[in-house]
């Protein structure tokens, strides 16, 4: 079996920091070569892989504003789409644009819709819904209004993350700095429970982390920017409870799945695939409001460690994410 995996180009793969897209991107890709599949990785030049790589951008356009994203983005997707018949099956990580080009081609093409960035994107999915294949990464981020051939959840490289069984001494807000993350609501929760909040993530939002997040700065509150995988396994694992107050459905959450890999139970709103991910009184709890989530903190001893990561080991790791997916190739292919 030949498979193209078409990554984005925003960061590179995998991501130095952030670049959620990319890194699960990358695991796949990773995996894929430990299970002897001929694989070949379309992304920026600079990226790392045992797979083959071919790249036509040489940085990713979020590290080097020359780049002009429109541009690269359509050469990029043009280089698989023109290579297309080298392969049995192109899986395409890079949202709707690459269906454009599926019906000129005769390599079948799957999808992995890693979330809906406005519904006014969804008529180029319709239109290819009964010629393409969807893979989502949750239940709850399905559109009703197209077929799935499966959901397969994301997985994380267990190795990655150390389990730290001693309960943490702060509170954790991992994630970008925008009004869907709910920054500003983990900072509320932080001060009605009298307890230091650690922020990590990008700025996405520049007037919102000015208005909302920069004014609560200080001894408690403490912004430390981006970080990338040996500090990440280093806050995560020492944090207390990781908090996920979001204000949009989350289509997954790869933060929320690397906190209980390290042992540290989330506490989350609602919303979303967070259902899916945590089970309440286990790996976390799922609450309704601000103050019922500060009633949670106090729980969070009661909640075991291990068990933690133990639900991740079981549920989302690396190996289990890609032996759904190649299920996935086959039936495609078998059907074809």
């Amino acid at each position: 079996m030949k498979v193209a995996i078409l990554s984005p180009i925003a960061w590179r793969t995998p991501p130095r920091h952030y670049g959620p897209w990319e890194r699960v991107v990358s695991l796949l890709t990773e995996g894929l070569v430990k299970e002897n599949i001929d694989v070949t990785l379309y992304a920026t030049k600079d990226s790392v892989t045992k797979a083959k790589l071919r790249g036509i951008c040489e940085r990713p356009y979020e590290e080097d504003k020359s780049i002009d994203p429109k541009v690269w983005e359509c050469l990029h997707i043009s280089e698989i789409m023109e290579q297309a018949d080298e392969f049995d099956i192109i899986h395409n990580n890079f949202d709707f644009l690459p269906l454009t080009y599926s019906g000129l081609i005769k390599t079948p093409m799957v999808t992995t819709i890693h979330g809906f960035s406005s519904p006014k994107i969804l008529p180029v999915y319709k239109k290819y819904n009964k010629k393409t294949y969807y893979v989502s990464i949750s239940d709850a981020d399905r559109s009703s209004e197209l077929d799935y051939i499966r959901t397969v959840y994301h997985g994380i490289d267990i190795n990655n993350f150390t389990l730290k069984e001693e309960e943490g001494k702060y509170l954790l807000f991992f994630g970008r700095i925008h009004h869907d993350k709910g920054a500003k609501e983990a900072i509320e929760i932080a001060k009605k429970a009298g307890m230091k909040l650690i922020i990590a993530g990008i700025i996405q939002d520049e007037k919102y982390y000015e208005e909302f997040v920069k004014p609560h700065l200080g001894d408690d509150i403490e912004y430390i920017g981006s970080v990338g995988p040996e500090k990440r396994d280093e806050i995560l694992g020492n944090a207390y409870a990781l908090l996920h107050p979001i204000n949009f459905n989350e289509p997954f959450g790869l933060s929320v799945v690397e906190s209980m890999a390290c042992g540290t139970p989330v506490l989350a709103f609602n919303k979303g695939s967070m259902p899916e991910l945590i089970q309440n009184g286990v790996n976390g709890f799922i609450s309704e409001s601000i103050d019922e989530m500060c009633e949670q903190i106090k729980d969070v001893k009661k909640i075991s460690r291990k068990e933690c990561r133990k639900t991740v080991v079981e549920r989302f790791s690396q190996e289990k994410m890609v032996k759904e997916y190649i299920k996935v190739y086959e039936e495609i292919l078998n059907t074809r």
